[in-house]
């Protein structure tokens, strides 16, 4: 997912997200989580961390991926860490290949020819989004939302691994559907979907969206710092991934240093005395999850559109 410039918010009565979140006109809200959760538990490790002693606010767990045992452990141990599902159709690890959760042969549009899910390249990617049935994904996306309420845990949120706002419009339909069914917030960064979903009352950026992936290595404190000294007001989302060193050699390198260094960045005293300077309000997905349930209290039945595929 690349970083994105400012999502122009679109003009009239339309209410803003920091209305709709109770927070003044002029408040700049950072809401800041960390993705890939159950990737190794390097990773785990180095979220938790983030979320519980540095400035992060909630994460996001691959509940598909081989550590997500160990993520799920570390989150029944820490309650108070709110997470979202991140929901996942494309592998892009050769060193820790991860598939379905669902059973092979009810998902098969979704599988590549060894069987196992596309890489997040532009070929991948398209040919994923070519092929796949929406009852396909359905299933696939319930068997990931399912696994952590098997294991005893409440998601906040649901939001993609690699593919924006799902990669098409009927796959955010559908997780729009099941995110008001199971009672969570969803991602949603790009247009029209945000005009859509911000005349349904329900908050989402204002300011675009920023994946630490596209943040330059060299210096990143400094980039980081000059980005909240700019924060406007209004709603920004990071996803940050943070991770640490660690001895696994079947962990992916690639990316490493993208992780290490978030990770520094996240725990560092530095990062808490910028927000305190800037006045910025941090927030995790659970302030966002409490506001589309408020607001889907108010919405007429037409939204999120109704979603009628084979099971």
């Amino acid at each position: 997912m690349p970083a994105t410039g400012p999502t122009p918010t679109p003009a009239g009565p339309t209410p803003t997200a920091n209305a709709l979140l109770h927070h003044p006109p002029d408040a700049r809200l950072l809401l800041l989580n960390c993705d890939d959760l159950g990737l190794d538990e390097s990773v785990n490790l180095a979220v938790i961390d983030a979320v519980r002693n540095g400035i992060a606010a909630s994460c996001s767990l691959m509940t598909v991926c081989r550590a997500a045992p160990h993520a799920l452990r570390l989150l029944r141990r820490h309650p108070e860490v709110p997470f979202g599902v991140h929901l996942t159709l494309v592998c892009e690890s050769p060193h820790l290949r991860w598939g379905p959760l669902a059973a092979r042969d009810r998902v098969p549009s979704l599988l590549d020819d060894t069987g196992g899910f596309f890489a997040p390249t532009p070929a991948g990617r398209a040919r994923l989004l070519a092929r796949a049935r929406l009852d396909d994904v359905e299933r696939e996306f319930r068997a990931q939302i399912d696994a952590v309420g098997t294991a005893g845990l409440a998601p906040t949120h649901l939001d993609f691994h690699c593919l924006a706002d799902g990669g098409r419009e009927d796959i955010l339909d559908l997780t729009l559907a099941l995110g008001a069914e199971y009672g969570l917030a969803v991602r949603v960064w790009l247009p029209p979907a945000l005009d859509r979903i911000r005349r349904r009352g329900l908050p989402v950026v204002d300011h675009g969206f920023l994946d630490s992936f596209a943040v330059p290595l060299d210096d990143k404190p400094a980039h980081y710092a000059r980005l909240l000294a700019a924060l406007p007001p209004g709603l920004t989302e990071w996803a940050l991934h943070p991770g640490l060193a660690g001895p696994d050699p079947r962990a992916p390198h690639d990316g490493r240093r993208v992780r290490r260094t978030d990770h520094q960045f996240l725990v560092s005293p530095e990062a808490r005395r910028l927000l305190a300077e800037h006045g910025i309000t941090v927030l995790g997905y659970r302030s966002l999850q409490e506001a589309w349930q408020r607001a889907r209290e108010r919405l007429t039945p037409d939204f999120p559109p109704p979603v009628d595929v084979p099971r």
